[in-house]
Parts: structure tokens; C-alpha cells; sequence
């Protein structure tokens, strides 16, 4: 799909990796198109009243809700196959490169696997599981956050003469890691604060009703 020069820059959402011990960015994925619909699901954590307990735990948090989000990211070589010359990649393996760059998210380096075999191997006792990048989703600069993929479903759609993908649809489904997973010291935890901070001055330029509006006088 091609736009004019003209057009404003479109800004797209992505993914960045980075790694967790430096901080150092590994890799930025941008979406080649930005889905029509995006759905975030908040799972209150409140605490449990009743059986006994306090009631007046009744009104208590016990910690950030459990946010969930959903999108299904379309990926589509069309315009590149336009211009094999320019796109040679496109033309010899279609989209496999760009799937293959979502997919390598939830996989654990094949580097990773060997180290840990040879660990195994020689006969070490407790093996640390291998430790994933820290993933952000951005979705403009208002939207920064640490996730853990949670569901992952690639559905190809149309390929080339050699079976090579080239459209295809991905379904994400992303966990927000809050500072109850990653804790406040964590990079991670850090930008999960700048994000709830962010939603907190985005509540406060709301305009409040009024009790009118509600058909009553007052509330107490």
C-alpha cells in the first residue's frame, strides 16, 4: 500500500527487546500496519471480603490490576514484490523474515540451549532457567510498556510459487509486567511506574460530573 511524500509520517506501533542485564536495546520491531482495534482487559486485584475476614479489607488494592492486551498485527509483501530489485529478501523468502522476528520473542536462543545441555551434560544439579529480553509494547509514547507474551497465533494467508509466505495475520496476546512482577528497581518496573503515572495525569484532565447530571442532589 503506497502513500504519498506528501502524506504526514505516520507513527506505528511496535516491539523493542532489550536486554535486561544492560539495558542495551536488542532489536526494534515496528508493525507494518497498525491494527484497526486494539482490546486491553483490567482484572482488578482486590482483596477478598467475607469468610471470616476483615471487612474492611473490603476496599482495599492489593496491587495494579492485571492489564491483558490483544491485537492482530497484518504483515503483507505486496508492495515489495513490486520492486524485486529493491527487495530481494521479499522476493527469495517472502515475509519469513519478518514472522520469524515476532516469533524469536517466546523462543530461547539455540546459543541458550546448547549452554544449558552441556550444563546438564556434565552432570550440574540445578539448571537457572534461561532469561528472555525484557519486552516493551509501544504504542505511542503515551503507551510504554513491559509485557510477556501470552498468546502467539500466526495464520499465513497467501504464498509465493515456492510456498513462501507472503501475507499472513498474527494474533498477540500481551500481560503488562507490573512492579509486582518485576519489582521498582527492575527497567522494567521503572517504565510499568512511568506508564500508571502517565494514566494518572490523563485521569486528572478529565472533566468531572456534576451531581446533576446523575439526577441527584448529592451523594451524602
Amino acid at each position: 500500500m503506497t502513500t504519498s511524500p506528501l502524506s504526514p509520517r505516520l507513527i506505528k506501533g511496535g516491539i523493542v527487546l532489550i536486554d535486561p542485564g544492560s539495558a542495551a536495546v536488542l532489536r526494534m520491531i515496528a508493525l507494518q500496519y497498525n491494527p484497526d482495534t486494539l482490546t486491553r482487559t483490567l482484572q482488578v486485584q482486590a482483596t477478598e471480603s467475607g469468610g471470616g475476614q476483615d471487612r474492611s479489607e473490603a476496599m482495599r488494592l492489593k496491587a495494579p490490576p492485571v492489564e491483558t492486551i490483544k491485537l492482530d498485527a497484518e504483515i503483507d509483501a505486496t508492495d515489495q514484490l513490486e520492486f524485486p530489485g529493491q527487495n530481494p529478501n521479499a522476493v527469495s523468502v517472502g515475509i519469513h523474515p519478518q514472522l520469524a522476528a515476532l516469533e524469536m520473542i517466546v523462543y530461547p536462543s539455540s546459543s541458550q540451549m546448547q549452554a544449558n545441555n552441556a550444563l546438564a551434560q556434565s552432570g550440574t544439579l540445578e539448571i537457572v532457567p534461561m532469561e528472555a529480553p525484557l519486552t516493551l509494547f509501544i504504542w505511542s509514547k503515551s503507551r510504554v510498556v513491559p509485557v510477556r507474551l501470552t498468546d502467539f497465533s500466526i495464520t499465513e494467508e497467501a504464498f509465493d510459487a515456492h510456498l513462501n509466505p507472503i501475507r499472513a495475520k498474527v494474533g498477540l496476546g500481551m500481560r503488562v509486567l507490573n512492579v509486582n512482577d518485576l519489582g521498582f528497581t527492575h527497567k522494567g518496573g521503572s517504565l510499568y511506574m512511568l506508564y500508571q503515572q502517565q494514566k494518572e495525569r490523563f485521569a486528572a484532565m478529565a472533566r468531572g460530573a456534576g451531581a446533576e447530571i446523575l439526577g441527584i442532589g448529592g451523594v451524602l
